[in-house]
């Protein structure tokens, strides 16, 4: 005789669905949807091409407009000038000094039908050397397009606004010295205000600072 608990475990037993059976998981049978194929390779060269040193970009940065005029040809002494008086990037040396003497030498000799600031563009990179000429060999490609251009990187480069504040303080405070007389003490502040051509002050606020 069974009690009513027993009865009712019975019968819940009884009418309890089976455990699903989970079939064994093949790792060897391919996907329903197998994954694309990679796509093919664009570049077919062999390892030999891959590894051959690149030739193709050995543009300068300095872009020279086509000259179309006629018998055209750069004098070897034109050429000895700019090479006299090369700027190396010291410290010491006056990029605007250097821009100066390069206009005043290029503009000895004229060609015709051939722009003065094509013949500088031309120019410019020999009368360079040291630290400055690696400056220009390392600015990108086709970078400089105008002589303007130039004249701005190369000021920027070696004319920070670090040196600018220098001088600009020293004129400032401009001071002559017991051992120099007026004409030395002149001299010495008029180069003061050549090294600094954008210092900004008035031929007025000049004579107030230098007295």
């Amino acid at each position: 005789m069974h009690t009513r608990s027993q009865t009712r475990n019975l019968h819940n037993q009884q009418h309890q669905a089976p455990p699903p059976v989970v079939e064994p998981f093949n790792l060897e049978e391919p996907f329903e949807n197998p994954p694309p194929p990679p796509p093919p390779m664009d570049d077919q060269r062999t390892m030999a091409q891959l590894l051959e040193a690149p030739t193709a970009s050995y543009e300068d940065a300095i872009v020279v407009p086509e000259i179309t005029a006629d018998n055209f040809e750069l004098k070897h002494g034109l050429l000895n000038l700019v090479q006299n008086k090369q700027f190396f990037g010291h410290d010491k040396e006056d990029p605007h000094a250097h821009i100066r003497y390069f206009n005043k030498i290029t503009s000895t000799m004229k060609f015709p039908n051939v722009p003065s600031t094509s013949v500088k563009l031309m120019l410019f990179l020999f009368s360079l050397e040291g630290a400055a000429r690696i400056w220009l060999e390392k600015e990108p490609p086709r970078s400089i397009q105008t002589w303007d251009d130039l004249v701005s990187k190369f000021i920027n480069k070696f004319f920070p606004p670090s040196k600018t504040t220098n001088l600009w303080n020293e004129i400032t405070r401009f001071q002559q010295r017991f051992d120099e007389t007026f004409y030395e003490a002149w001299d010495i502040f008029n180069d003061l205000l050549r090294a600094c051509p954008h210092h900004g002050f008035s031929e007025l606020h000049q004579l107030d600072t230098f007295r």
